[in-house]
């Protein structure tokens, strides 16, 4: 079974869902109380939020930069997160779920093409986030690392989350998927690697029409449910 789909979390309508942070606690400003006369200590979750902060900003994510700012030694952060990959992996994947559970919310048709629906809006966001495209630039060919390689935190995050989608939906509506939801989730998310990242120049391709197209075929949608209509040429 795939890990279940965080609750959407409102923001303000005036701003992009795919660009706005959800965290508990603003940076800097720790959830846990220390005792009387003694500041707080940051937590791992502020960490979390002061990264997500500069993420969506698109910021480079310095270590020494967020261990000054919330009175950490970098040690203590590596501790927490293992390395600058896996916390920028962790924001990135939470961020994911995010935008995959508010696109479901907002879509009302339900089957397979209520899925395609869902993957097609996630894909469109992604391909205009702004946050995306400066940790490209930022990266480099380590962002592609970070967005799909199965070893990193963000892949197998986003498998989970389009697994429980499909999940979901067998059990809301009666889809029957074509192949197992987890082998099925795996092949729409590298689908969306190849026609969304491009891997020579570290850069956007944004290729989501058809991406639409082939995603399609994979839920199960006859391709006659899904050609676009064509302009008859008038007869001269």
């Amino acid at each position: 079974m795939g890990t279940a789909i965080r609750p959407e979390t409102q923001t303000p309508a005036s701003e992009p869902a795919s660009e706005r942070p959800v965290t508990a606690a603003r940076p800097g400003q720790s959830s846990r109380t220390g005792r009387r006369g003694r500041p707080a200590t940051a937590s791992p979750d502020d960490v979390l939020a002061l990264v997500t902060a500069l993420y969506l900003d698109g910021q480079r994510v310095d270590i020494t930069v967020v261990a000054a700012r919330l009175g950490l030694g970098r040690a203590t952060i590596y501790r927490w997160f293992g390395s600058r990959e896996a916390l920028l992996g962790e924001v990135i994947a939470r961020q994911l779920e995010l935008l995959v559970a508010r696109k479901r919310a907002r879509v009302q048709r339900h089957g397979a093409a209520g899925l395609l629906d869902v993957l097609d809006r996630v894909n469109q966001t992604l391909t205009r986030s702004q946050a995306v495209r400066r940790l490209l630039e930022h990266e480099h060919h380590g962002a592609m690392r970070m967005l799909t390689s199965s070893a990193g935190v963000v892949e197998p995050r986003a498998v989970a989350c389009i697994q429980a989608l499909i999940e979901e939906e067998m059990a809301l509506s009666g889809y029957e998927p074509p192949a197992d939801p987890a082998t099925l989730a795996f092949a729409l998310v590298h689908l969306r690697h190849a026609f969304l990242w491009n891997d020579a120049t570290s850069g956007v391709r944004g290729d989501y029409e058809r991406l639409r197209a082939v995603q399609a075929a994979l839920l199960g949608i006859p391709s006659t449910a899904r050609r676009p209509r064509t302009r008859t040429r008038k007869s001269t």
